[in-house]
Protein backbone atom coordinates (compact mmCIF):
# COMPACT_ATOMS: atom_id res chain seq x y z
CA UNK A 1 0.00 0.00 0.00
CA UNK A 2 2.87 2.38 0.75
CA UNK A 3 4.29 2.07 -2.77
CA UNK A 4 0.97 2.82 -4.41
CA UNK A 5 0.51 5.86 -2.19
CA UNK A 6 3.56 7.76 -3.49
CA UNK A 7 2.35 11.10 -4.83
CA UNK A 8 3.71 13.44 -7.45
CA UNK A 9 3.34 16.60 -5.36
CA UNK A 10 5.38 18.66 -7.78
CA UNK A 11 2.70 18.36 -10.46
CA UNK A 12 -0.05 19.58 -8.10
CA UNK A 13 1.24 22.29 -5.75
CA UNK A 14 -0.75 22.31 -2.52
CA UNK A 15 -1.66 25.58 -0.86
CA UNK A 16 -1.97 24.52 2.76
CA UNK A 17 0.26 22.98 5.31
CA UNK A 18 -0.98 19.79 6.88
CA UNK A 19 -4.56 20.82 7.51
CA UNK A 20 -7.69 18.87 6.83
CA UNK A 21 -11.30 19.97 7.03
CA UNK A 22 -14.08 18.72 9.29
CA UNK A 23 -17.59 19.66 8.22
CA UNK A 24 -20.62 18.76 10.32
CA UNK A 25 -24.17 19.48 9.15
CA UNK A 26 -26.61 21.69 11.02
CA UNK A 27 -30.18 20.59 10.29
CA UNK A 28 -33.50 22.37 10.78
CA UNK A 29 -36.63 21.00 12.46
CA UNK A 30 -37.57 19.15 9.26
CA UNK A 31 -34.07 17.60 9.13
CA UNK A 32 -33.26 19.61 6.01
CA UNK A 33 -29.76 21.06 5.68
CA UNK A 34 -29.35 24.57 7.09
CA UNK A 35 -25.59 24.90 7.40
CA UNK A 36 -22.25 23.39 8.37
CA UNK A 37 -19.89 23.94 11.24
CA UNK A 38 -16.39 24.02 9.76
CA UNK A 39 -13.22 23.11 11.60
CA UNK A 40 -9.75 22.91 10.11
CA UNK A 41 -7.42 20.57 11.88
CA UNK A 42 -3.79 19.63 11.73
CA UNK A 43 -1.28 17.47 13.53
CA UNK A 44 0.67 20.55 14.53
CA UNK A 45 -2.25 21.66 16.70
CA UNK A 46 -3.40 18.36 18.11
CA UNK A 47 -6.93 17.04 17.75
CA UNK A 48 -8.80 20.25 17.12
CA UNK A 49 -7.99 23.11 14.78
CA UNK A 50 -9.22 25.64 17.32
CA UNK A 51 -7.52 26.04 20.65
CA UNK A 52 -9.58 28.46 22.74
CA UNK A 53 -6.57 29.24 24.91
CA UNK A 54 -4.26 30.01 21.99
CA UNK A 55 -2.44 33.30 22.51
CA UNK A 56 0.82 34.91 21.57
CA UNK A 57 2.38 36.22 18.40
CA UNK A 58 1.25 35.34 14.89
CA UNK A 59 -2.09 33.94 13.86
CA UNK A 60 -4.26 32.46 16.58
CA UNK A 61 -5.73 29.03 16.05
CA UNK A 62 -9.09 30.36 14.89
CA UNK A 63 -7.34 32.87 12.64
CA UNK A 64 -5.70 29.90 10.96
CA UNK A 65 -9.15 28.47 10.30
CA UNK A 66 -10.28 31.69 8.61
CA UNK A 67 -7.06 31.90 6.63
CA UNK A 68 -7.27 28.37 5.31
CA UNK A 69 -10.98 28.72 4.59
CA UNK A 70 -10.01 31.69 2.42
CA UNK A 71 -7.45 29.63 0.53
CA UNK A 72 -9.89 26.79 -0.11
CA UNK A 73 -12.75 29.05 -1.06
CA UNK A 74 -15.54 28.93 1.49
CA UNK A 75 -18.37 28.72 -1.08
CA UNK A 76 -16.79 25.52 -2.45
CA UNK A 77 -16.92 23.95 0.99
CA UNK A 78 -20.49 24.89 1.94
CA UNK A 79 -22.38 25.36 -1.34
CA UNK A 80 -25.37 27.60 -0.63
CA UNK A 81 -25.63 26.55 3.03
CA UNK A 82 -24.68 28.67 6.06
CA UNK A 83 -21.16 28.40 7.53
CA UNK A 84 -20.58 28.36 11.29
CA UNK A 85 -16.98 29.41 12.00
CA UNK A 86 -15.38 29.61 15.45
CA UNK A 87 -13.64 32.91 16.26
CA UNK A 88 -11.61 34.04 19.23
CA UNK A 89 -10.97 37.62 20.31
CA UNK A 90 -7.87 38.06 18.16
CA UNK A 91 -9.81 37.15 15.03
CA UNK A 92 -12.88 39.14 16.09
CA UNK A 93 -10.85 42.32 16.43
CA UNK A 94 -9.01 41.77 13.13
CA UNK A 95 -9.92 42.70 9.55
CA UNK A 96 -9.89 39.24 8.00
CA UNK A 97 -13.60 38.94 7.26
CA UNK A 98 -13.67 40.68 3.88
CA UNK A 99 -13.72 37.51 1.77
CA UNK A 100 -16.48 35.74 3.73
CA UNK A 101 -20.03 35.62 2.32
CA UNK A 102 -21.45 37.60 5.24
CA UNK A 103 -25.08 36.75 4.56
CA UNK A 104 -24.20 33.06 4.94
CA UNK A 105 -21.66 33.25 7.77
CA UNK A 106 -22.30 32.79 11.48
CA UNK A 107 -19.32 33.60 13.70
CA UNK A 108 -19.23 31.44 16.83
CA UNK A 109 -17.72 33.22 19.82
CA UNK A 110 -15.50 30.70 21.62
CA UNK A 111 -15.62 30.41 25.40
CA UNK A 112 -12.26 32.08 25.98
CA UNK A 113 -13.64 35.43 24.77
CA UNK A 114 -14.44 37.82 27.61
CA UNK A 115 -17.41 39.93 26.41
CA UNK A 116 -16.03 43.31 27.47
CA UNK A 117 -17.09 46.66 25.99
CA UNK A 118 -14.59 46.44 23.12
CA UNK A 119 -15.84 42.99 22.11
CA UNK A 120 -19.48 44.06 22.20
CA UNK A 121 -18.70 47.16 20.10
CA UNK A 122 -16.85 45.06 17.53
CA UNK A 123 -19.67 42.52 17.30
CA UNK A 124 -22.20 45.33 16.87
CA UNK A 125 -20.10 46.80 14.08
CA UNK A 126 -19.79 43.47 12.25
CA UNK A 127 -23.50 42.82 12.71
CA UNK A 128 -24.22 46.11 10.94
CA UNK A 129 -22.36 44.67 7.93
CA UNK A 130 -24.55 41.57 7.87
CA UNK A 131 -22.63 39.06 10.00
CA UNK A 132 -24.48 36.96 12.56
CA UNK A 133 -23.15 35.51 15.79
CA UNK A 134 -23.56 32.40 17.92
CA UNK A 135 -22.46 31.67 21.49
CA UNK A 136 -22.62 28.62 23.70
CA UNK A 137 -24.78 28.27 26.79
CA UNK A 138 -22.30 26.78 29.25
CA UNK A 139 -23.20 25.11 32.50
CA UNK A 140 -20.48 27.17 34.20
CA UNK A 141 -20.25 30.36 32.13
CA UNK A 142 -21.87 33.72 32.96
CA UNK A 143 -20.91 35.46 29.72
CA UNK A 144 -24.04 34.55 27.77
CA UNK A 145 -26.20 37.24 29.37
CA UNK A 146 -23.82 39.96 28.17
CA UNK A 147 -23.69 38.49 24.67
CA UNK A 148 -27.44 37.91 24.23
CA UNK A 149 -28.27 41.37 22.77
CA UNK A 150 -25.74 40.89 19.91
CA UNK A 151 -26.05 37.19 19.05
CA UNK A 152 -28.58 35.35 16.91
CA UNK A 153 -27.93 31.71 17.87
CA UNK A 154 -27.45 29.97 21.21
CA UNK A 155 -25.80 26.54 21.07
CA UNK A 156 -26.28 23.94 23.79
CA UNK A 157 -24.05 20.87 24.14
CA UNK A 158 -26.10 17.79 25.04
CA UNK A 159 -23.01 16.07 26.37
CA UNK A 160 -22.49 18.88 28.87
CA UNK A 161 -25.98 20.07 29.85
CA UNK A 162 -28.38 17.61 31.49
CA UNK A 163 -31.94 17.37 30.19
CA UNK A 164 -33.32 19.09 33.30
CA UNK A 165 -31.15 22.13 32.49
CA UNK A 166 -32.29 22.12 28.87
CA UNK A 167 -35.92 21.98 30.00
CA UNK A 168 -35.53 25.11 32.11
CA UNK A 169 -33.05 27.07 30.00
CA UNK A 170 -34.41 26.58 26.47
CA UNK A 171 -37.87 28.13 27.06
CA UNK A 172 -36.30 31.18 28.74
CA UNK A 173 -33.92 31.70 25.83
CA UNK A 174 -36.71 31.30 23.30
CA UNK A 175 -38.47 34.31 24.83
CA UNK A 176 -35.44 36.40 23.80
CA UNK A 177 -36.03 35.53 20.14
CA UNK A 178 -32.76 33.63 19.76
CA UNK A 179 -32.45 30.53 17.57
CA UNK A 180 -31.51 27.47 19.60
CA UNK A 181 -29.01 24.91 18.30
CA UNK A 182 -28.64 21.51 19.96
CA UNK A 183 -25.06 20.24 19.66
CA UNK A 184 -23.79 16.65 19.80
CA UNK A 185 -27.17 15.08 19.17
CA UNK A 186 -26.19 11.43 18.95
CA UNK A 187 -29.47 9.50 18.99
CA UNK A 188 -32.91 9.80 17.47
CA UNK A 189 -34.41 9.95 20.97
CA UNK A 190 -32.22 12.95 21.80
CA UNK A 191 -33.36 14.61 18.59
CA UNK A 192 -37.04 14.01 19.48
CA UNK A 193 -36.49 15.38 23.00
CA UNK A 194 -34.84 18.55 21.69
CA UNK A 195 -37.56 18.90 19.07
CA UNK A 196 -40.22 18.77 21.80
CA UNK A 197 -38.30 21.28 23.94
CA UNK A 198 -38.33 23.72 21.02
CA UNK A 199 -34.84 23.71 19.50
CA UNK A 200 -34.62 25.21 16.01
CA UNK A 201 -31.49 23.46 14.71
CA UNK A 202 -29.67 20.20 15.42
CA UNK A 203 -26.03 19.28 15.04
CA UNK A 204 -24.60 15.78 15.34
CA UNK A 205 -24.74 12.48 13.52
CA UNK A 206 -27.92 11.09 15.06
CA UNK A 207 -29.40 10.89 11.53
CA UNK A 208 -26.51 8.73 10.31
CA UNK A 209 -26.66 6.11 13.05
CA UNK A 210 -28.71 3.05 12.13
CA UNK A 211 -31.91 2.48 14.05
CA UNK A 212 -32.79 -1.20 13.63
CA UNK A 213 -36.53 -1.58 13.11
CA UNK A 214 -38.52 -4.67 12.24
CA UNK A 215 -41.11 -4.71 9.51
CA UNK A 216 -39.58 -1.84 7.53
CA UNK A 217 -40.66 -1.98 3.88
CA UNK A 218 -38.82 -0.41 0.97
CA UNK A 219 -40.67 2.22 -1.05
CA UNK A 220 -41.69 1.19 -4.59
CA UNK A 221 -39.00 3.43 -6.07
CA UNK A 222 -36.29 1.91 -3.83
CA UNK A 223 -37.39 -1.59 -4.81
CA UNK A 224 -37.18 -0.61 -8.47
CA UNK A 225 -33.70 0.86 -8.00
CA UNK A 226 -32.49 -2.35 -6.36
CA UNK A 227 -33.99 -4.37 -9.23
CA UNK A 228 -32.14 -2.14 -11.70
CA UNK A 229 -28.87 -2.52 -9.81
CA UNK A 230 -29.20 -6.28 -10.11
CA UNK A 231 -29.90 -5.95 -13.86
CA UNK A 232 -26.81 -3.79 -14.30
CA UNK A 233 -24.53 -6.18 -12.43
CA UNK A 234 -25.95 -9.17 -14.35
CA UNK A 235 -25.13 -7.53 -17.72
CA UNK A 236 -28.78 -7.23 -18.85
CA UNK A 237 -29.56 -5.50 -22.18
CA UNK A 238 -30.18 -1.74 -22.19
CA UNK A 239 -33.67 -2.35 -23.60
CA UNK A 240 -34.58 -4.44 -20.55
CA UNK A 241 -33.19 -1.78 -18.19
CA UNK A 242 -35.04 0.94 -20.11
CA UNK A 243 -38.36 -0.87 -19.69
CA UNK A 244 -37.91 -1.01 -15.92
CA UNK A 245 -36.98 2.68 -15.71
CA UNK A 246 -39.99 3.72 -17.77
CA UNK A 247 -42.36 1.81 -15.49
CA UNK A 248 -41.39 4.15 -12.63
CA UNK A 249 -42.07 7.68 -13.90
CA UNK A 250 -40.40 9.47 -10.98
CA UNK A 251 -37.30 7.32 -11.33
CA UNK A 252 -37.04 8.13 -15.03
CA UNK A 253 -37.35 11.87 -14.37
CA UNK A 254 -34.71 11.74 -11.65
CA UNK A 255 -32.36 9.79 -13.92
CA UNK A 256 -32.73 12.44 -16.65
CA UNK A 257 -32.01 15.19 -14.12
CA UNK A 258 -28.93 13.33 -12.94
CA UNK A 259 -27.40 12.92 -16.38
CA UNK A 260 -28.00 16.59 -17.14
CA UNK A 261 -26.40 17.88 -13.95
CA UNK A 262 -23.02 19.68 -14.05
CA UNK A 263 -21.61 16.80 -12.00
CA UNK A 264 -21.90 14.56 -15.08
CA UNK A 265 -20.70 17.14 -17.58
CA UNK A 266 -22.76 16.12 -20.60
CA UNK A 267 -21.93 18.30 -23.62
CA UNK A 268 -25.56 18.33 -24.82
CA UNK A 269 -28.89 17.97 -23.08
CA UNK A 270 -30.10 14.37 -22.77
CA UNK A 271 -33.83 14.06 -23.45
CA UNK A 272 -34.56 10.32 -23.39
CA UNK A 273 -33.95 7.34 -21.11
CA UNK A 274 -32.22 5.42 -23.91
CA UNK A 275 -29.83 8.34 -24.51
CA UNK A 276 -29.14 8.53 -20.77
CA UNK A 277 -28.28 4.84 -20.55
CA UNK A 278 -25.89 5.10 -23.51
CA UNK A 279 -24.24 8.25 -22.17
CA UNK A 280 -23.74 6.90 -18.68
CA UNK A 281 -22.55 3.38 -19.43
CA UNK A 282 -22.86 0.61 -16.87
CA UNK A 283 -20.28 1.97 -14.43
CA UNK A 284 -21.90 5.38 -14.12
CA UNK A 285 -25.43 3.97 -14.22
CA UNK A 286 -24.68 1.83 -11.19
CA UNK A 287 -23.31 4.91 -9.42
CA UNK A 288 -26.40 7.00 -10.08
CA UNK A 289 -28.68 4.17 -9.02
CA UNK A 290 -26.83 4.01 -5.70
CA UNK A 291 -27.42 7.75 -5.29
CA UNK A 292 -31.09 7.48 -6.21
CA UNK A 293 -31.61 4.97 -3.39
CA UNK A 294 -31.18 7.86 -0.96
CA UNK A 295 -33.34 10.33 -2.90
CA UNK A 296 -36.80 11.16 -1.64
CA UNK A 297 -39.31 11.32 -4.53
CA UNK A 298 -40.69 14.80 -5.06
CA UNK A 299 -38.08 16.45 -2.83
CA UNK A 300 -35.21 18.40 -4.35
CA UNK A 301 -32.12 20.28 -3.26
CA UNK A 302 -31.03 20.66 0.36
CA UNK A 303 -34.48 19.65 1.63
CA UNK A 304 -33.43 16.12 0.75
CA UNK A 305 -32.54 13.66 3.49
CA UNK A 306 -29.18 14.62 5.03
CA UNK A 307 -28.16 11.01 4.39
CA UNK A 308 -28.04 11.80 0.66
CA UNK A 309 -25.52 14.62 1.14
CA UNK A 310 -23.47 12.59 3.61
CA UNK A 311 -23.43 9.45 1.45
CA UNK A 312 -22.48 11.24 -1.78
CA UNK A 313 -19.77 13.28 -0.05
CA UNK A 314 -18.33 10.21 1.68
CA UNK A 315 -18.42 8.12 -1.49
CA UNK A 316 -16.82 10.83 -3.64
CA UNK A 317 -14.06 11.47 -1.09
CA UNK A 318 -13.26 7.75 -0.94
CA UNK A 319 -13.21 7.60 -4.74
CA UNK A 320 -10.80 10.56 -4.94
CA UNK A 321 -8.57 9.07 -2.26
CA UNK A 322 -8.47 5.76 -4.14
CA UNK A 323 -7.58 7.57 -7.37
CA UNK A 324 -4.73 9.34 -5.60
CA UNK A 325 -3.45 6.21 -3.88
CA UNK A 326 -3.96 3.76 -6.76
CA UNK A 327 -3.54 5.90 -9.89
CA UNK A 328 -4.64 4.32 -13.14
CA UNK A 329 -6.77 1.66 -11.43
CA UNK A 330 -10.27 2.89 -12.24
CA UNK A 331 -11.96 -0.18 -10.86
CA UNK A 332 -10.43 0.46 -7.43
CA UNK A 333 -11.88 3.97 -7.39
CA UNK A 334 -15.29 2.61 -8.45
CA UNK A 335 -15.25 0.09 -5.61
CA UNK A 336 -14.28 2.82 -3.13
CA UNK A 337 -17.28 4.90 -4.27
CA UNK A 338 -19.59 1.90 -3.86
CA UNK A 339 -18.29 1.20 -0.34
CA UNK A 340 -18.94 4.83 0.61
CA UNK A 341 -22.52 4.72 -0.70
CA UNK A 342 -23.30 1.34 0.84
CA UNK A 343 -21.85 2.26 4.23
CA UNK A 344 -25.01 4.19 5.12
CA UNK A 345 -27.55 1.76 3.72
CA UNK A 346 -28.11 0.20 7.15
CA UNK A 347 -29.37 3.61 8.27
CA UNK A 348 -31.32 4.15 5.06
CA UNK A 349 -33.15 0.83 5.25
CA UNK A 350 -33.10 0.45 9.06
CA UNK A 351 -31.67 -3.07 8.84
CA UNK A 352 -28.30 -4.47 9.96
CA UNK A 353 -25.38 -4.21 7.52
CA UNK A 354 -24.94 -8.00 7.73
CA UNK A 355 -28.39 -8.41 6.14
CA UNK A 356 -27.61 -5.86 3.44
CA UNK A 357 -24.42 -7.55 2.24
CA UNK A 358 -26.30 -10.84 2.10
CA UNK A 359 -29.08 -9.36 -0.05
CA UNK A 360 -26.89 -7.25 -2.37
CA UNK A 361 -24.09 -9.25 -4.03
CA UNK A 362 -20.71 -7.66 -3.21
CA UNK A 363 -17.12 -8.82 -3.47
CA UNK A 364 -15.30 -9.98 -0.34
CA UNK A 365 -13.26 -6.77 -0.08
CA UNK A 366 -16.44 -4.69 0.02
CA UNK A 367 -18.06 -7.00 2.56
CA UNK A 368 -14.95 -6.85 4.76
CA UNK A 369 -14.86 -3.05 4.56
CA UNK A 370 -18.54 -2.63 5.42
CA UNK A 371 -18.68 -5.13 8.25
CA UNK A 372 -15.34 -4.75 10.05
CA UNK A 373 -13.68 -1.67 8.45
CA UNK A 374 -10.65 -3.73 7.39
CA UNK A 375 -8.55 -3.81 4.23
CA UNK A 376 -7.76 -0.95 1.86
CA UNK A 377 -11.41 0.09 1.44
CA UNK A 378 -12.05 -0.35 5.14
CA UNK A 379 -9.20 2.05 5.92
CA UNK A 380 -10.64 4.62 3.52
CA UNK A 381 -14.04 4.25 5.16
CA UNK A 382 -12.62 4.63 8.67
CA UNK A 383 -10.84 7.80 7.56
CA UNK A 384 -14.00 9.30 6.06
CA UNK A 385 -16.04 8.47 9.18
CA UNK A 386 -13.39 9.92 11.50
CA UNK A 387 -13.43 13.23 9.64
CA UNK A 388 -17.21 13.47 9.80
CA UNK A 389 -17.43 12.89 13.55
CA UNK A 390 -15.31 15.91 14.57
CA UNK A 391 -14.60 14.14 17.86
CA UNK A 392 -12.02 16.23 19.68
CA UNK A 393 -11.46 13.62 22.36
CA UNK A 394 -10.70 10.73 20.02
CA UNK A 395 -9.23 12.04 16.82
CA UNK A 396 -8.37 9.06 14.61
CA UNK A 397 -7.76 11.02 11.41
CA UNK A 398 -4.01 11.49 11.63
CA UNK A 399 -3.29 7.81 12.41
CA UNK A 400 -5.57 6.83 9.50
CA UNK A 401 -3.74 9.24 7.20
CA UNK A 402 -0.44 7.73 8.29
CA UNK A 403 -1.71 4.24 7.48
CA UNK A 404 -2.57 5.42 3.96
CA UNK A 405 0.68 7.43 3.53
CA UNK A 406 -1.24 10.69 3.14
CA UNK A 407 -1.07 14.01 4.94
CA UNK A 408 -3.48 16.85 5.64
CA UNK A 409 -2.40 18.75 2.54
CA UNK A 410 -3.62 15.95 0.29
CA UNK A 411 -6.80 15.43 2.24
CA UNK A 412 -8.01 19.04 2.45
CA UNK A 413 -8.01 19.55 -1.31
CA UNK A 414 -9.75 16.22 -1.95
CA UNK A 415 -12.36 16.97 0.72
CA UNK A 416 -13.38 20.26 -0.82
CA UNK A 417 -13.59 18.64 -4.26
CA UNK A 418 -15.88 16.00 -2.74
CA UNK A 419 -18.03 18.65 -1.04
CA UNK A 420 -18.37 20.57 -4.29
CA UNK A 421 -19.30 17.48 -6.34
CA UNK A 422 -21.85 16.31 -3.78
CA UNK A 423 -23.42 19.77 -3.60
CA UNK A 424 -23.90 19.79 -7.37
CA UNK A 425 -25.51 16.35 -7.33
CA UNK A 426 -27.95 17.24 -4.56
CA UNK A 427 -28.71 20.77 -5.74
CA UNK A 428 -29.20 20.13 -9.44
CA UNK A 429 -30.00 16.52 -9.93
CA UNK A 430 -32.55 15.18 -7.53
Amino acid sequence: MTDSASLDQASQPLRMRNFYLARQPVLDRNQALYGYELLFRGSAQGAAGIDPSATGSGLSASASVIHHASQLGLPRAIGDATAFLNVDKEVLMSDMFAFLPRERTVLEIVRSVEPDDAVIRRMTELASHGFRFAAEASAHGASLARLLPVIDFVKMDLRELPVVTLLSLAPRLRTTGKRLVAEKVETHNEYRTCLDIGFDYFQGYYFAKPTVMTGRKLSPSQTTVLDLMNLVTSEADNTEIEKVVKREVTLGLNLLRLVNTPAVGATRRIESISQALILLGRRQLQRWLQILLYAEPGVRGHSQSPLLMLATTRARLMELLAQRLRPGQRNVADVAFTVGMMSLMDTLFCIPMQDIVEQIPVIDEVRHALLVRKGFFGELLRLAESIEQMDDANDAVMPALHELSLDGDDLAELEVSAFEWSDKVVRYAI
